[in-house]
């Protein structure tokens, strides 16, 4: 993997399903070594995406990190699903769940990495008994569920609360942030103390992507 300040994790999300096997070919292409995969119940969220089938089917069209992200009730349940479909990280919301330490060493046991997410309302002071157990945060910047929205910036707040946190507890977990991040705002995002910057619509409506991808690590 090329050394970077910054990973850039673009989220399938925004892209063409229909032509899938592209898409992960073009992140390669690129020298990125992520691909944000959000998984969505219409009931966490008020969306519909795709489940473990789904990623299991695109797995071996791609040695990509895949990053789970799962907007879904109970994630508990599925743990083992998504492990065994080839996800490497797992992510789960802190708002989906009654047991989240629970379900981070679930995922810890199958072998995969954890993170746990947090919804703009949801302050960090509900996860900081669990961040010794996470491999990622991720900072949700917009509300889950559709791509194309605008960056909320007390998002901001949150980026440097658990910066702070990681340095004075000396964990290691990354800070992953997810919404609205673009050309606009990544300065001030890293800034604050984020490590990966997951981009969607920013990164697969824009012409030059080798372009992007240079000016978010610059």
């Amino acid at each position: 993997m090329k050394e970077r300040s910054v990973l850039i994790n673009p989220s399938i999300l925004a892209s063409d399903f229909s032509d899938i096997r592209s898409t992960l070919e073009l992140i390669s292409s690129l020298d990125l070594d992520y691909v944000h995969l959000d998984v969505m119940d219409g009931s966490f969220v008020p969306n519909i995406t795709f489940g473990p089938k789904f990623i299991k089917d695109i797995r071996k069209h791609s040695d990509l990190v895949f990053d789970a992200h799962l907007m879904i009730e109970n994630p508990e349940k599925y743990v083992s699903a998504f492990s065994s479909a080839g996800c490497d990280i797992i992510t789960v919301h802190k708002e989906a769940t009654r047991h989240l330490n629970r379900v981070l060493n679930a995922i810890k046991e199958e072998g995969k990495e954890a993170g746990v997410a947090i919804n703009p309302s949801t302050s960090v002071v509900e996860i900081e008994n669990d961040l010794s157990l996470v491999d990622y945060v991720l900072v949700m910047s917009v509300n889950p569920g559709f791509g194309g929205q605008a960056f909320i910036p007390q998002s901001l707040k949150k980026i440097k609360q658990l910066d702070e946190i990681r340095e004075s507890e000396g964990y290691e977990f990354r800070i992953m942030v997810d919404g609205g991040v673009g050309l606009r705002n990544h300065h001030a995002i890293r800034e604050a103390g984020a490590d990966i910057l997951i981009c969607g619509e920013a990164f697969f409506r824009c012409e030059d992507k080798s372009a992007f991808i240079e000016e978010m690590e610059s």
